[in-house]
C-alpha cells in the first residue's frame, strides 16, 4: 500500500481514500492506522477514508477524523480531508461490533451531524447515543468534505442534505448513474464522485482479457462492463462519456491481482 501510494503521487492522481471493513478473513489494514501511514507519501492533494458510520460509535469516529485531519493539514495546509461515509452491510460486521443492521439508515442519519458539531468544537450531549458533554480534544481547522455514499433514493437524499459530494457505487451502470445524478441535482447536490474498478495497462487487448477474466471468475460480484479496462486511451474514451452523465470524479481501486499489475494500472491512470 504504501508503494502504491508513493506511485500514485508520482503518476499525478488527485486524491487519496482508504475503505472500511470489518470481521474480515483475509489480511486486511484497518483505515485509520494505514491512512495515517499513507500521509507521510501524500502531501499537497486530498487525502480521506471511508467509514462504515453505522459501525462506528460517533465520539469515537469524530476522535479519528480529528487526528487524521489534524496530521493532514499540518502538511498541507488548506487541502481538503475527505470523510467518506457508507451505510455497511453483512450481519458479521453488524453482529461482531455490537451494531443492529436493521437501525443502519437511522444511525447513519443521526451520527453524521453529531460528527461535524464534534469537529466544529462543539459539546455535544444525545440521548440516541448517551453522549453527555462529549467533545474531541485533537481536531482541524482546515477544510474537511463530506462524501455521502450509497445508490438508494434515501442515501441520494442524505447526500444533498447532509454532503458536500454523492458517492457513487462501482456497480452503477449508466442508466443508474444518469437517475441518480437528476435526482442528487433537482434535491440541491453538486458534486458527484464515483467509484470504478480498473485493470490498466498499455496493451489493451491483454488488460481487457484479464478484466474480463477476473470478472467471470465472480471478481467482487462486478459485470466486465462495470470495470475500467485497456490502455490510457480507451480510459480517455471512457472517462468522457461518464462526464457527459453527470461524473465529476472517478474514484479508482486497482483490480490487479498482482502488486505489478496494480503498479501499472496506476501508472496508466497517470498517463
Amino acid at each position: 500500500m504504501i508503494e502504491r501510494a508513493q506511485v500514485a503521487h508520482a503518476a499525478g492522481l488527485g486524491s487519496l481514500t482508504i475503505g472500511d471493513h470489518h470481521d474480515m478473513k483475509v489480511p486486511y489494514a484497518q483505515n485509520t492506522p494505514m491512512l495515517g501511514r499513507l500521509l507521510a507519501e501524500w502531501v499537497g492533494r486530498p487525502a480521506g477514508c471511508l467509514f462504515l458510520t453505522p459501525l462506528w460509535k460517533p465520539l469515537l469516529m469524530a476522535e479519528h477524523i480529528g487526528t487524521l485531519a489534524a496530521m493532514h493539514h499540518a502538511a498541507s495546509p488548506g487541502v481538503p480531508f475527505i470523510v467518506q461515509t457508507g451505510i455497511g452491510w453483512g450481519d458479521a460486521q453488524f453482529t461482531n461490533l455490537g451494531a443492529d443492521m436493521s437501525r443502519r439508515g437511522r444511525d447513519i442519519d443521526a451520527v453524521i451531524p453529531i460528527v461535524k458539531a464534534l469537529l466544529a468544537g462543539e459539546a455535544v450531549t444525545d440521548n440516541y447515543f448517551g453522549l453527555a458533554e462529549a467533545t474531541v480534544g485533537l481536531r482541524s481547522d482546515g477544510p474537511i468534505e463530506w462524501w455521502i455514499g450509497g445508490t438508494a433514493d434515501v442515501a441520494i437524499d442524505r447526500a444533498a442534505r447532509l454532503g458536500d459530494c454523492w458517492y457513487g457505487s462501482p456497480g452503477q451502470d449508466d442508466e443508474s448513474i444518469r437517475r441518480g445524478v437528476e435526482r442528487y441535482r433537482a434535491a440541491g447536490g453538486s458534486r458527484f464522485a464515483l467509484r470504478r474498478d480498473a485493470v490498466l495497462g498499455p496493451d489493451a487487448r491483454a488488460t481487457q482479457s484479464l478484466a474480463r477474466d477476473l470478472t467471470e471468475r465472480g471478481y467482487r460480484g462486478l459485470p466486465f462492463e462495470r470495470l475500467l479496462s485497456g490502455s490510457a486511451n480507451e480510459l480517455g474514451e471512457r472517462l468522457g462519456e461518464l462526464r457527459e452523465l453527470g461524473v465529476d470524479d472517478v474514484i479508482v481501486r486497482c483490480a490487479s491481482p498482482d502488486q505489478a499489475g496494480a503498479i501499472t494500472t496506476l501508472q496508466e491512470l497517470g498517463r
